[in-house]
């Protein structure tokens, strides 16, 4: 079978094309290409269908488990496929763990060294009892989200781009250190004891009900399978993205007992990010089980936030 693999511009990307067997594979093709080109490995390429010029259609994406004869009209021996180079990648485990680590190591130090020296406070800091309960429910969420990322989770990609664990790096380290500046600052003045324990038992409810979510959703897909099914049990049945949902309200709950505009900051700027996730979800699983030809019906359900969304 003759491939012919161009750039988006047209250029011929290997000269004179590939030859492949008539069984092979998208996974065999993106080899032969690495083979080749040395630089692009499997999960730096995207392979599409040509589309006709002028055309506003999205093209199709060739996916990797299934056979190159698929896409062809049975009549050929020839396939002409677009690659993209996605840029340098990583194992979304290493993505997830490096932007988790930031969190879980900085707001120690705030807790347990002198760093308000540096910003001009020179007496000794006692802790009080509500920063040690910030600093504790604190680890445990990242280190929570640490385990989950290496036994937990199961990814629909394999890969992302190596520039995210930049960007995602900052977005946590820096709201980490902002928050860890003050609610362990010394002059931090601490809300109410009944205040405190409602805010850090909601919260910490949340996140023993995140973790479960996470769990029921990793039953719903195989170790080999990419397919999307409709979430269910648990809050899954009255919310499309409960995940999301125990995410924010852990924060909320984090945010009542501790009462910092950073960390208020940080809830909203994540709640706003996992609200345009939840979206799309939500419109792709509605799309996806529409009750035609079989399938089933998505059910009605809150998107995200309970009751207000």
């Amino acid at each position: 079978m003759r491939i012919t693999v161009t750039t988006r511009s047209g250029r011929e990307l290997i000269k004179g094309g590939l030859d492949l067997s008539d069984s092979a594979t998208v996974a065999d093709l993106q080899g032969a290409i690495h083979k080749r080109t040395k630089k692009f490995y499997p999960s730096r390429q995207r392979l599409t269908l040509p589309i006709p010029s002028g055309s506003r259609e999205r093209p199709v994406v060739l996916t990797s488990k299934k056979s190159l004869k698929e896409y062809t009209d049975g009549s050929t021996d020839e396939l002409t496929v677009v690659f993209k180079d996605l840029g340098p990648q990583v194992k979304y485990s290493t993505l997830f763990f490096w932007e988790y680590l930031g969190p879980l190591i900085i707001f120690p130090i705030f807790y347990y060294f002198p760093v308000y020296k540096f910003f001009g406070y020179e007496q000794e800091r006692a802790p009080l009892p509500v920063q040690t309960y910030a600093l504790y429910y604190w680890c445990f969420h990242y280190f929570k989200r640490i385990m989950e990322t290496f036994f937990v989770h199961r990814f629909s990609h394999a890969t992302s781009p190596l520039s995210n664990v930049f960007r995602n790096c900052a977005y946590y380290w820096t709201f980490g250190a902002w928050i860890a500046y003050y609610v362990n600052h010394p002059l931090y003045t601490p809300v109410g004891d009944l205040q405190t324990k409602i805010g850090f038992g909601f919260g910490l409810l949340c996140q023993v009900s995140n973790l479960y979510c996470h769990i029921l959703l990793r039953n719903l897909r195989s170790s080999d399978s990419s397919g999307y099914q409709i979430p269910r049990g648990f809050l899954f049945n009255l919310v499309t993205c409960a995940n999301y949902t125990t995410e924010i309200y852990q924060w909320l709950g984090f945010n009542i007992a501790t009462q910092s505009v950073a960390g208020y900051a940080f809830m909203i700027v994540a709640a706003a990010i996992m609200t345009n996730w939840a979206i799309a979800k939500h419109r792709r699983l509605k799309k996806l089980f529409d009750g035609k030809n079989g399938k089933p019906k998505y059910p009605r359900r809150w998107v995200i936030l309970p009751p207000f969304f």
